[in-house]
């Protein structure tokens, strides 16, 4: 996939020494990259996890720093290869079937028995269009703790609740579903965007339920069961505050149409 630019910045407050793991790096490596990180405007060392960009995750980096304002920046430009070409795996059907912390579907599977149709692929696509026309978008609505049973009491929330309850409904209905963590070009307010995607016959379909971004154009950041595995900042040790962050995503030309109802494959 080309992309003229896609970009991040993290401003953190930093009042213990600290160790904070990042996926903000697309999981394709573009032709011209760069991720710096400084403390009190000082460099500091960012070091990529070794084995990271695996099937349940992003490329992952460490940066351990002091006491004072720590500034992460990313940019990437270029050329960016498609990340995940291979077709779902016997292990990634089975992950992507099971609960987890975000997605309880085992306490789902009465309801989202209303969805099932004749196959999978119209049924996802009932699932889908059920939750974008049943939320309505409120920033103010979510939190940390914030699970795909919550989001469909209060009728509320932001991409990540809305691709929390669309992989939730599709797993309790025993269609394979996961969590991808992306860049959106001509998403607004431009952010990470959280999308979903099921495993249909040999591959990965991406949808959106928010419809805030044409899925051709998503960028891909880190793959999941849920927001915890993909989590652009995950603080390991130190007292750390998040103060800022700015993020960035150009497409090369027009953005694309898209009807939201066609599957769509994520590079």
């Amino acid at each position: 996939m080309w992309a003229p630019g896609v970009a991040a910045t993290l401003t953190y407050d930093i009042t213990t020494p600290a160790v904070i793991a990042l996926q903000i790096a697309t999981a394709g490596r573009p032709d011209d990259e760069a991720l710096a990180a400084t403390v009190d405007g000082a460099p500091v060392a960012i070091t990529e996890v070794a084995g990271s960009g695996g099937p349940l995750g992003g490329r992952t980096h460490l940066v351990t720093c002091g006491r004072g304002k720590l500034v992460v920046t990313y940019a990437g430009n270029g050329p960016i290869p498609a990340a995940r070409a291979t077709a779902p795996t016997a292990l990634d059907r089975i992950v992507a079937l099971r609960p987890s912390r975000y997605c309880p579907s085992d306490r789902l599977a009465g309801y989202a028995a209303r969805y099932r149709r004749g196959d999978e692929r119209a049924t996802v696509q009932a699932i889908v269009a059920d939750v974008h026309d049943s939320l309505v978008y409120d920033g103010t609505a979510t939190g940390p703790t914030t699970d795909a049973i919550d989001t469909l009491l209060t009728g509320r929330g932001v991409c990540r609740d809305y691709a929390h309850l669309t992989v939730a409904l599709c797993r309790a209905v025993d269609v394979p579903a996961r969590v991808a963590a992306v860049y959106a070009p001509g998403l607004d307010p431009m952010d990470f965007h959280l999308v979903a995607e099921t495993a249909l016959a040999d591959e990965w379909v991406v949808w959106d339920a928010t419809r805030l971004a044409p899925r051709q154009s998503l960028i891909r950041v880190a793959t999941g069961r849920d927001a915890a595995d993909v989590a652009f900042g995950t603080v390991l040790s130190g007292t750390v505050q998040l103060v800022d962050m700015t993020v960035m995503a150009v497409a090369d030309g027009d953005l694309p149409t898209d009807d939201h109802e066609r599957p769509v494959r994520l590079p």
